[in-house]
């Protein structure tokens, strides 16, 4: 049990005095960057769905 509550010592420790926290601006900057980077990606992949979509229609449909 002594091994468990120096684990758990240490690491709010940690949290407290050694990890370096961003400001809120720095964090606001950074939700927003990983905001419009998935916004991006969204698009990108839904596009290349209608794409793959239609060209398979497209090749199906060339057999009936």
């Amino acid at each position: 049990m002594s091994k468990l509550t120096n684990y758990f010592r240490d690491t709010t420790e940690e949290m407290r005095y050694k990890v370096t926290w961003p400001s809120f601006d720095e964090l606001q900057k950074s939700a927003g960057l990983v905001l419009i980077g998935s916004l991006i990606f969204a698009i990108v992949v839904g596009i290349m769905d209608i794409v793959f979509k239609t060209g398979l229609e497209a090749f199906y449909n060339s057999f009936r």
